[in-house]
């Protein structure tokens, strides 16, 4: 599949995942104290809302995103907000130098069609990720009715067999996306970095 042209829907407005608001998932996690404020991390940021949100917090944050229009945008409206900048990188294929304790991704982990490029997206949160770095992604799911547009879906079993290796997933359960007025279902998976490599599945006995 070609490469969608971000930059494009950025110039033409076609911004369906941009709210204008923090996302109530990431917010309810970092409310709840479950990650302290340190070095941040967003992948593909957009016009960097959350990314602000988290530095008015007492994050120092890093907001990349592929598309060169986002980074313009984002940085337009950072006026005002320290501990917040944004760059335009290529995650995949060149992540910025970590570590990070904390990489947040906001349907940007799940728009990656073939396996080895979304096993690709994980080894580069794991190698970014401090000694207790934890990494939250919000992922379109397989879950909820049929619907021709949205996010892409993954299955629970898309995300495990990125992640499991290279990471240890703490909390993967089904939500729902908060995207303007749909409410498709997501995954929300928090991973940390690994203590221990991951063991190999055994047999009884």
């Amino acid at each position: 599949m070609p490469h969608p042209d971000w930059n494009g829907h950025y110039a033409e407005g076609f911004l369906p995942w941009d709210t204008g608001r923090p996302d109530p998932l990431l917010a309810e996690f970092v409310e709840s104290r479950r990650i302290k404020p340190g070095r941040a991390l967003e992948v593909g940021c957009g016009t960097g809302t959350n990314s602000l949100w988290l530095a008015q917090r007492g994050f120092d944050v890093l907001g990349i995103d592929i598309a060169p229009l986002a980074v313009e945008k984002a940085r337009a409206k950072q006026a005002g907000v320290k501990g917040c900048r944004f760059e335009n990188v290529d995650f995949l294929n060149a992540p910025p130098p970590g570590p990070f304790d904390f990489i947040f991704d906001r349907g940007c982990f799940h728009i990656f069609d073939e396996p080895r490029q979304r096993e690709r997206f994980a080894a580069q949160v794991a190698g970014l990720l401090g000694p207790d770095g934890q990494w939250l992604s919000l992922v379109g799911s397989t879950e909820g009715p049929a619907r021709e547009v949205g996010p892409p879906r993954r299955s629970a079993r898309d995300v495990l067999a990125a992640i499991e290796p290279v990471l240890e997933i703490t909390d993967l359960r089904s939500v729902v996306f908060d995207v303007q007025d749909e409410s498709p279902m997501a995954w929300f998976c928090l991973s940390r970095r690994r203590k221990a490599p991951a063991q190999p599945s055994t047999g009884h006995g």
